[in-house]
């Protein structure tokens, strides 16, 4: 999954069927999560280690059995340390059908009416030996599975709202215009990474002074922007590199580097490794 398309460009499942499953491990070209939003829903399962990880402006720590639950439209992002985890990343309209008995509940939730928990498994044991069985479906499509995986979805919906596990009606955060500014300016370098991009620029985009970016950029991201927007040209990069049909020099440029030297520099700074020997473990 390119976690890293700020806002994500990257279509999910397929028109038809828009549901699809990640399973990452440290050794997955991707597995560090850049800070991103998307219109789907998210369902992410750890299943060994541990993962910290922003949900707009809280940062905690999830550990091997929690099952997290990401709304649209929620900036997240972050890290494990020899953490392996699932995710499942779904058009909620899937579920939404005319004069269906569910409607009106799921329309609650994508209206943002209810909230829902981010931290499912906190309260609820049978959420999480649904979400296990949905990656095992998904994990492993069969014929007939779409049913399942549906279903599945289904069950989860039934615990969250027979358990109560929502908050109706939230206040609207103080931060959320500034939280939107931040969403605006991962959409730009989504969209333009290629190109040169300066920090007056982010900052205009942001509506704010560039000081004052830098540091609400910092206090979300834990990195300046110019830091955040190599880091994500890096994680672009390794995407490329790891299809294995292009050239470094083809990729340092594709990814905004003008210069192979500097571009190979940022790489080791970034993820320890040469692109070379990069290539190489990813065959």
């Amino acid at each position: 999954m390119k976690y890293s398309d700020y806002k994500e460009q990257q279509e999910h499942g397929t028109f038809n069927f828009p549901i699809a499953f990640y399973h990452k491990s440290p050794h997955s070209p991707s597995y560090e999560m850049p800070y991103h939003w998307h219109t789907y829903y998210e369902v992410i399962r750890i299943i060994f280690g541990t993962f910290h990880m922003t949900l707009d402006n809280e940062t905690r720590e999830y550990k091997q059995g929690d099952i997290i639950f990401i709304t649209s439209g929620m900036l997240h992002g972050g890290g494990g340390e020899d953490c392996v985890y699932e995710s499942v990343v779904f058009d909620l309209q899937i579920l939404m059908k005319p004069n269906h008995a569910c409607t009106r509940a799921l329309q609650d939730v994508m209206d943002q009416k209810i909230l829902i928990n981010t931290l499912l498994s906190e309260r609820s044991t049978a959420v999480s030996t649904i979400v296990r069985d949905l990656c095992l479906a998904l994990s492993c499509r069969r014929t007939g599975s779409e049913f399942m995986i549906q279903g599945y979805l289904y069950q989860l919906f039934g615990v969250i709202f027979e358990e109560h596990l929502y908050e109706e009606c939230p206040n609207e955060s103080a931060a959320s215009g500034r939280l939107y500014s931040i969403k605006k300016v991962l959409a730009y370098i989504s969209e333009n990474y290629a190109s040169n991009i300066s920090l007056d620029c982010l900052a205009k985009i942001a509506g704010m002074n560039p000081k004052y970016f830098c540091q609400y950029f910092r206090s979300m991201t834990d990195r300046t922007p110019i830091n955040y927007l190599n880091y994500y040209r890096i994680e672009c990069a390794c995407e490329m590199l790891a299809k294995q049909n292009v050239s470094i020099k083809q990729v340092a440029v594709s990814c905004g580097f003008n210069d192979e030297s500097y571009f190979i520099k940022m790489f080791q700074k970034y993820k320890g490794t040469t692109p070379k020997r990069f290539m190489k473990q990813a065959i």
